[in-house]
């Protein structure tokens, strides 16, 4: 294994972390135990089996010599123990709890940025595991390859992975170091011009305050299960995708939750970003992230649930008509842009400026259709979990896993600390959405 350069879009998630908001993605997954001992057991085989994971080994290190001046590497950790990244907990009856307070504490960044949390259950007959990635280091779909790795082997076709294009780096004159600081700022504040005009063209809306609180760098999660059967049935009968359906659900669950929480969902109707994964299904490399995203306007202000519907269908076909290079996936592209000292200097401007482009992350993190398992207990359920950016209080992400969805909710626990209500309204919107279509 060598060093390679991090692509300009790793470089900024390495860069936006802060203490409040830790750039890691999380995915809890829950086992059916075949012994009370299986939690135990299955924290011993997921660090016997890291050692043997060349991604798992690899760390991030900043790099300050000439031919990448405030840039970083990805590199293999000479002093990598997989006995430091997964850890056994005491039994606990609250996955979710868990979760939520692991979930907030940072990665450590001198070391494969990382962790697999084994938690055994109360009752014996179940445990789960936290896994958690830093964005730096992969995408959803990459941080699945990674777990799959550490998993018990499923019988997958075996596809070469492509190269990855060398990155071309930036070249400073240490000796024009004032100068060059003063060009990365200008970068990043071209960027930051550009990246709110794309998000806030067209989209003149406004959001809810419940989804923008000041942080405090505290995390709850949530999960919810629905039936794939009952996406399926609006689906035919209203058009469009079952990716439509789950984000008009979210539509309808956030209109619910609002006049809840009795802050009100008229004129209410906040950006959503949906990122888009460039990179090929079942494809391990290239490291690092392939991202674009759209932007899409959420009609939570809508009383119908048809017509959310229709409205989040119309938005999502002119988003893939204009393709994910267009829009707020010029976002992405705008690190490509942005030399290694710009992403250092300009990352806390760019996470600041993450409120003005969107209000709230709705990702799809794609599962294998055939069951996972480790040290042969089965996984039944799946719950993946987005970082919160700065500005936003709420992140859900969304996974199809042997015909169930898994939306996996996360939050910041002072500004939306009743998110049970959130993670209800989710089931409730699907009932709302079937009874509609039968009507």
């Amino acid at each position: 294994m060598t060093s390679d350069p991090l692509a300009p879009l790793d470089l900024a998630f390495w860069n936006i972390e802060s203490a409040e908001h830790p750039m890691h993605l999380g995915a809890l997954g829950v086992f059916a135990a075949h012994s009370p001992t299986a939690g135990a057991h299955a924290a011993d085989l997921l660090a016997a089996r890291a050692a043997a994971v060349p991604g798992l080994r690899m760390r991030i290190r900043d790099v300050w010599q000439p031919l990448s001046f405030g840039g970083a590497t990805r590199e293999p950790a000479p002093d990598f123990d997989p006995l430091d990244h997964v850890r056994l907990h005491a039994p606990t009856a609250d996955f979710h709890a868990e979760a939520g307070r692991l979930m907030e504490c940072p990665l450590e960044r001198g070391r494969p940025p990382w962790e697999a949390h084994v938690l055994p259950g109360e009752d014996g007959d179940s445990f789960a595991v936290l896994f958690k990635f830093h964005h730096a280091l992969a995408d959803g779909l990459r941080a699945l390859t990674l777990a799959a790795a550490i998993l018990d082997p499923m019988d997958l076709p075996e596809r070469k992975p492509r190269p990855e294009a060398p990155s071309t780096g930036f070249l400073p004159d240490v000796r024009k170091l004032p100068g060059l600081v003063r060009g990365a700022v200008s970068d990043v504040g071209r960027a930051l011009d550009i990246g709110a005009s794309v998000a806030l063209s067209g989209l003149g809306v406004r959001s809810s305050s419940a989804l923008t609180a000041e942080p405090s760098g505290t995390r709850r999660t949530a999960g919810v299960v629905i039936d794939l059967d009952d996406v399926h049935r609006v689906r035919k009968a209203q058009g469009g995708t079952v990716n439509d359906v789950l984000i008009a659900v979210v539509a309808g669950a956030l209109r619910r939750w609002l006049d809840e929480r009795g802050d009100g969902s008229d004129g209410v109707a906040p950006r959503a970003l949906i990122p888009v994964s460039k990179r090929r299904p079942r494809t391990a490399h290239p490291q690092g992230n392939r991202l674009s995203g759209y932007l899409i306007r959420l009609p939570v202000d809508d009383p119908d649930p048809l017509a959310r519907l229709d409205t989040v269908r119309t938005a999502m076909d002119r988003n893939k008509d204009a393709g994910p290079n267009r829009g707020a996936g010029a976002v992405a592209l705008l690190a490509d842009h942005v030399p290694a000292l710009g992403h250092r200097l300009g990352g806390p401007l760019v996470s600041q400026a993450a409120r003005l482009w969107f209000d709230i992350l709705v990702t799809s993190v794609p599962l294998p259709s055939l069951g996972l398992k480790l040290g042969g207990n089965p996984v039944t359920q799946v719950f993946p979990f987005a970082p919160l950016a700065r500005g936003q209080s709420l992140a859900i992400a969304v996974s199809t896993y042997r015909g169930h969805v898994h939306y996996g909710l996360v939050a910041d626990a002072e500004a939306v600390p009743d998110l049970d209500v959130l993670a209800r309204a989710l089931t409730e919107e699907v009932e709302t959405l079937i009874t509609a279509c039968e009507a």
